[in-house]
């Protein structure tokens, strides 16, 4: 693609012998490990609506044991709240081993590939990608924030 570069900043430049393939590249890793944090996100939910249906389940077994129903109590308490969601492990124990496992090493690979393709830049291929689809000189479609003012 290689647009006009004018208005990008130096962190978003597309190093000197960088291909348009190793731009895609880059953007294509980046891109999946944004769909990994997305992932990640999820599995927290995961975690904490886990967490809060747990505590739901106190109120529950408070109110089977208040209308006469502790056989119902019992079984929801022994058989459901505290229980492991998968062999020994409550979600916590989930996430990090997401995050120490798969998603550590997804970043690293992240960063191995835009180190090697793109001198460790980010967005360069969104960056581009931007100075090709906006409308050079219109209001909302400036390439950068403005400067800050300086005082006097």
């Amino acid at each position: 693609m290689a647009p006009s570069t004018e208005g990008l900043d130096r962190s978003h430049l597309r190093p000197a012998g960088a291909s348009d393939d190793e731009v895609r590249a880059a953007g294509k890793v980046s891109e999946a490990l944004e769909w990994i944090e997305r992932a990640r996100g999820h599995l927290y939910s995961f975690h904490q609506l886990v967490g809060h249906a747990d505590f739901l389940l106190d109120d529950a077994v408070s109110l089977l044991d208040a209308t006469g129903n502790p056989q119902l109590a019992e079984q929801i308490r022994r058989d459901v709240i505290g229980r492991n969601v998968l062999d020994g492990r409550w979600t916590f124990q989930l996430i990090e081993k997401f995050d120490d496992g798969y998603y550590a090493t997804a970043r690293q690979a992240d960063g191995a590939v835009r180190e090697h393709l793109v001198a460790g830049r980010r967005h360069v291929y969104e960056a581009e990608l931007k100075e090709h689809r906006r409308s050079h000189g219109h209001p909302g479609h400036e390439s950068r924030p403005p400067e800050p003012e300086r005082s006097r």
